[in-house]
């Protein structure tokens, strides 16, 4: 099973940025799809942003046009940029992998805090 560890996370103000690193314990072309989801407290956890094997990528409705995901195959890295963030973007972030068809993969989580 793939490994997976994040960073990046941290405390920023309303409006500002924050990168998140997901860093990948093998090729990630060998891996169907890597995404990033978040869960808040009280939230169930949700699908964030993905980036296929090939590249394409998909966002939520609530942070398309602020977030954007990418990756480094020479690092065996996947990314989140994340701009113009809102208190509501508070949550633990999660890195996780998509080997056999569901994303069943996960990192230890990273917390980003917006305040307003």
């Amino acid at each position: 099973q793939v490994q997976l560890v994040e960073s990046g996370g941290g405390l920023v103000q309303a409006g500002g940025s924050l990168s998140l690193s997901c860093a990948v314990s093998r090729s990630i072309f060998s891996i169907k799809a890597m995404g990033w989801y978040r869960q808040a407290p009280g939230n169930q956890r949700e699908l964030v942003a993905t980036i296929s094997s090939g590249g394409a990528t998909g966002y939520s409705s609530s942070v398309q046009g602020r977030f954007t995901i990418s990756r480094d195959s020479a690092k065996n890295t996947v990314y989140l940029q994340m701009d113009n963030l809102k208190p509501e973007d508070t949550a633990v972030y999660y890195c996780a992998a998509n080997e056999y068809g569901v994303f069943a993969s996960w990192g230890q989580g990273t917390q980003v805090t917006v305040s307003s």
